[in-house]
């Protein structure tokens, strides 16, 4: 028995010294993430927020390679087209997964089975702003001053279709407003204008605003989540205001080219959340307005699939496209 016993060890090892070694040979050279705006905008601040500690865990530089343009699909097309061999993922979000593909005639990619979803990050809220020049000080006194209006009033987005361009959309047709949409390749060049007064007002993410609004810049008269912010919790939210068809949140996660091997999902994922529960990370994440919750590969998935189909009747609706 003795001999048959080690022959049987010795061959289970040789089936799984193989598999052993094919998990561990990646990665063995440098990671992309791609992200879908330009630098400076809340997308690319996570992006290299997480990059740092995540290429500790994976023992290969993490390179945040941003791809801005049409709503993010230019990005998350090139994401859907790399290899799936775990160097190219994308930095995925509401702009090019539930929103911007059905402000197009034929997308380039499917958001649902184009992808692997594999690590949730988090959500991030949108805020509704204004100029200072503006004199409402609520969602209502902003329809209001907005219909005293002789010429359609200008807002912004980080682009069109953001999920920030699609709520102003919603809030439009709402209140049947006089108002255009200017779309911008990220929030960055967005706050200059709004900042500068060529935009009277806009839908974007929270973090982002936050230093304009406590330098009075930038006055904030809601925030799209059910609850309140933490990193600005004396503004309220749209429920509060009245607005509970704008209620909105920006997700964020690493998401892979279909077909990646189970073995990168599953160490990725192991990864991200090592990276996710490290008291500085989550310090930070929070102090930028990121609100993470746990989620496994197949929550991540099913989130999405969801956000998909909540959304997408929407963008239809709004008349939104992307040329």
């Amino acid at each position: 028995m003795t001999p048959n016993l080690t022959k049987g060890c010795v061959a289970a090892l040789f089936l799984l010294f193989p598999v052993t070694l094919y998990a561990q040979a990646w990665p063995t050279k440098p990671v992309r993430v791609i992200v879908t705006f330009t630098p400076g905008g809340s997308s690319d601040v996570e992006a290299r927020l997480i990059s740092g500690p995540l290429q500790q865990k994976l023992g290969q530089t993490v390179v945040v390679d941003n791809k801005p343009g049409a709503g993010g699909t230019i990005g998350a097309a090139e994401a859907s087209r790399a290899a799936a061999d775990g160097y190219t993922f994308l930095l995925s979000n509401s702009a090019p997964i539930s929103i911007s593909p059905f402000m197009l005639e034929k997308a380039p990619y499917d958001p649902v089975k184009s992808f692997n979803h594999i690590a949730y990050i988090g959500s991030v809220a949108n805020v509704l702003v204004v100029h200072p020049s503006v004199p409402a000080k609520s969602v209502r006194e902003l329809v209001v001053w907005i219909k005293a209006q002789k010429d359609p009033v200008n807002y912004g987005s980080g682009g069109i279709g953001s999920i920030g361009h699609i709520i102003g959309e919603v809030f439009k047709n709402a209140h049947k407003l006089q108002v255009e949409h200017i779309g911008y390749k990220g929030s960055a060049p967005m706050l200059n204008d709004l900042i500068g007064g060529r935009l009277r007002f806009a839908f974007d993410t929270l973090p982002q605003n936050v230093p304009h609004m406590q330098e009075g810049r930038l006055r904030a008269l809601a925030v799209t989540s059910v609850n309140r912010a933490a990193i600005a919790p004396d503004v309220p939210t749209v429920i509060e205001a009245g607005e509970p068809n704008l209620v909105a949140e920006n997700f964020l996660g690493l998401s892979a080219p279909a077909g990646v091997r189970p073995d990168i999902a599953i160490r990725l994922h192991g990864a991200m959340t090592e990276v996710l529960v490290d008291a500085g990370v989550v310090k930070r994440l929070s102090e930028i307005g990121v609100d993470g919750r746990k989620m496994s590969v197949a929550e991540f998935n099913a989130f999405v699939a969801k956000q998909v189909t909540d959304w997408a009747p929407l963008v239809r609706a709004s008349g939104a496209k992307l040329n």
